[in-house]
């Protein structure tokens, strides 16, 4: 059993940190690049940038409660939320891949528009 975990990728589990523009203030986020590779495939089926997509999660959690104590952890929840109740094959995301020239990869084709009170609700 301990194999389907031990051979991921080493490349999904590395760290990336990424510089998000919030209303001004430039903050970083450091997150493993599987969560940023589902964090784009979220924000491109919202026809969004990742970046465009993290600061409306931040607004939303904001807004929704006063104020982000752990973001990072926020977003790797919302991942595995969106993975957990997406109608979407997520075996694309543990495809080896080369995350050397870009932490993102292409994605298919936009289905259905997320509906974003899912991770929040």
């Amino acid at each position: 059993m301990c194999e389907l975990y031990v051979k991921a990728d080493p490349i999904l589990y590395e760290s990336r940190t990424r510089s998000v523009r919030i209303h001004s203030v430039i903050t970083t986020v450091r997150l493993e690049n599987l969560f940023w590779d589902v964090l784009h495939d979220i924000a491109e089926r919202e026809s969004m940038t990742t970046s465009e997509f993290v600061v409306k999660l931040h607004d939303e959690l904001t807004t929704l409660h006063g104020g982000v104590i752990n973001f990072a952890s926020f977003l790797r929840v919302s991942c595995l939320r969106y993975l957990a109740t997406c109608q979407c094959d997520a075996s694309h995301f543990l495809a080896p891949r080369d995350h050397s020239a870009s932490p993102l990869r292409q994605i298919k084709p936009v289905r259905e528009p997320l509906n974003l009170s899912r991770l929040t609700g």
